[in-house]
């Protein structure tokens, strides 16, 4: 095999996607001590990694370490290692599946750190692995609250790794793990991967409300009641309530609409400073999944017949084009309830 540096390897472990979020997790895998491939789309974005040792387009500053090795060849990464993370947006995740279903070794095993339902089938990422690849596939999802740069940076970090297989999510957790990131272990893919596919939809919300003014009661209450739905798509798809009040749950919920690093965060900041939707997606330069998200996980609500009053609010500023305080005071103007319902 013939990587992007001219070095010949046999990899741990392969990245696949070299947006912010996989480069991060490349070198977080190779800083501890993993060699770690790294394969992207752009051929030569990445032979300009290569040669700068460094990411400069998603996440300047952050160098890579010796263990970490670019690959512009999907087959060759496949070839070479064992273990697959997937780092893609979701509308992407089939069509590169596809790809590996092709061209996987007999022993491979997958991690995804895609989050967000399919938005023409409204699966969760773990069952389009399953059916592009088959349900023997030993599977792992990584998720929590994490940003790319911070990671990148070496700050300290926690997350989820879940996973039917133990083993697997064992053997996961010690890769990712170092002096300063933790990996905690859990065998809930569904509820982790809810509490991915849905925080993106409520940080647009709680960041629409913190440009219009409204203050941080709003903001609380957005997010308390957002967990609450989250929580309540989760239980109606299988998920385990507990999973929700954890890493891959409330802190993910809350490091996404609390902090300008999101990318969901700026982009209900643009919509509520007056810009039009296709405006804020331009303004950020990256997929901003809560956009999709939005009219996905409406879609599973209505299959599902889950209650969602914040997502459905969100998904009809940004699709159906209701104004933002008119959503609000919709929100305020519904019938009053048990707080546990």
């Amino acid at each position: 095999m013939r990587t992007a540096e001219g070095i010949g390897s046999s990899a741990e472990i392969a990245v696949l996607g070299a947006g912010s979020w996989g480069t991060a997790l490349a070198i977080q895998l190779a800083s501890a001590g993993r060699r770690t491939l790294l394969w992207g789309r752009d051929a030569t974005e990445l032979a300009r990694m290569a040669a700068q040792r460094c990411n400069a387009r998603y996440l300047p500053g952050a160098p890579f370490p010796a263990a970490l090795q670019l690959e512009p060849d999907l087959g060759a990464a496949i070839a070479a290692s064992r273990d697959l993370l997937i780092a893609v947006p979701s509308h992407a995740l089939r069509k590169l599946l596809e790809q590996i279903a092709a061209q996987r070794r007999g022993d491979t095993r997958l991690a995804w750190a895609t989050k967000g339902f399919e938005l023409s089938t409204g699966l969760l990422p773990h069952q389009v692995v399953a059916e592009v690849l088959g349900k023997s596939l030993p599977g792992a999802v990584i998720s929590g609250p994490t940003f790319a740069r911070e990671v990148g940076a070496g700050l300290p970090t926690a997350m989820t790794v879940a996973a039917t297989d133990p083993q697997f999510a064992n053997e996961l957790a010690q890769r990712l793990s170092s002096r300063n990131f933790r990996a905690y272990t859990s065998s809930d893919v569904v509820g982790v991967e809810i509490g991915g596919a849905v925080k993106n939809v409520l940080a647009i919300g709680a960041a629409i409300s913190d440009g219009l003014g409204f203050g941080a009661n709003t903001r609380i209450a957005l997010i308390t009641r957002g967990l609450v739905e989250m929580t309540r798509l989760g239980v109606a798809l299988g998920a385990r309530r507990e999973t929700f009040m954890g890493l891959a749950g409330l802190g993910d919920l809350v490091l996404t609409c609390t902090d300008n690093q999101s990318r969901n965060r700026r982009f209900g900041l643009a919509l509520a400073s007056g810009v039009s939707v296709d405006a804020a997606q331009q303004s950020i330069g990256q997929v901003v999944e809560g956009v999709l998200g939005a009219r996905a996980v409406r879609t599973v609500a209505q299959r599902m017949q889950v209650e969602m009053p914040i997502c459905e609010q969100v998904y009809r500023i940004l699709h159906e084009g209701i104004a933002p305080k008119e959503a609000v005071r919709e929100l305020m103007s519904r019938a009053l309830k048990p707080e546990s319902e």
